[in-house]
């Protein structure tokens, strides 16, 4: 199974799909909310997109798949591998995202100066203030975000017992070699293998992904 990063899709393992379907049943969807699924119509925590997928492998009778998770993915294949009953075989997470990592004067600066402006021209405080990602975001995709990025799942990643490969981009940005170092050391049967690229890494190289992937899912 293939799980998506944020504001992401399916159409994003395109050549993981093409290439990995020459020897496995290949089964990739839209996280609620995103690509081609519907909107959400309550804000969405990790717990919540993690029963959805739950949900999704039952109706679809997949029992104990691999799985290849970016970013975002990454969160809901943790919360679920976390759970009793083992959900997935193997697990490769790439540019893993749910490590929440000691925040710095300037954030806690910002976010003071956010609450600030806020009360006084909240629309000024909306369009100028965030990430990109947050701001191009609707009400209620804001509302889920912040239930999103504001969970560690570290203490989960400590419950997982499957062989679990972290995939990281040299030059990622996004999610550091430091937070999937943070994951690294939680995990009871972690691996970790760099690889040439950014946050997207895997479409960057998909030959040299695949070729990683590809060792870890026969070893």
């Amino acid at each position: 199974m293939l799980f998506h990063g944020y504001l992401s899709s399916k159409e994003a393992f395109a050549a993981q799909i093409e290439y990995f379907s020459r020897f496995f049943r290949v089964t990739a969807f839209d996280f609620l909310g995103f690509g081609g699924s519907r909107y959400l119509t309550n804000a969405f925590s990790v717990d919540d997109y993690a029963e959805w997928t739950e949900e999704v492998l039952r109706l679809l009778n997949i029992e104990k798949p691999h799985v290849i998770a970016h970013s975002f993915g990454c969160r809901v294949a943790v919360k679920m591998a976390a759970r009793e009953g083992a959900a997935f075989d193997k697990i490769i997470l790439t540019g893993p995202a749910g490590v929440i990592l000691p925040r710095t004067f300037s954030y806690h600066l910002k976010v003071k100066t956010y609450r600030f402006i806020k009360k006084i021209a909240p629309r000024f405080a909306e369009k100028h203030f965030g990430s990109k990602e947050y701001r191009t975001l609707s009400p209620m995709m804001k509302e889920s975000y912040k239930k999103i990025v504001n969970e560690d799942l570290r203490e989960s990643a400590k419950k997982i017992d499957n062989e679990v490969l972290i995939v990281e981009g040299k030059n990622d940005q996004v999610t550091t070699a430091a937070e999937a170092g943070e994951y690294l050391r939680c995990l009871k049967k972690g691996r970790l293998r760099m690889m040439e690229g950014g946050h997207f890494a895997f479409a960057e190289n998909p030959m040299t992904f695949n070729l990683i992937a590809e060792e870890f899912l026969y070893d």
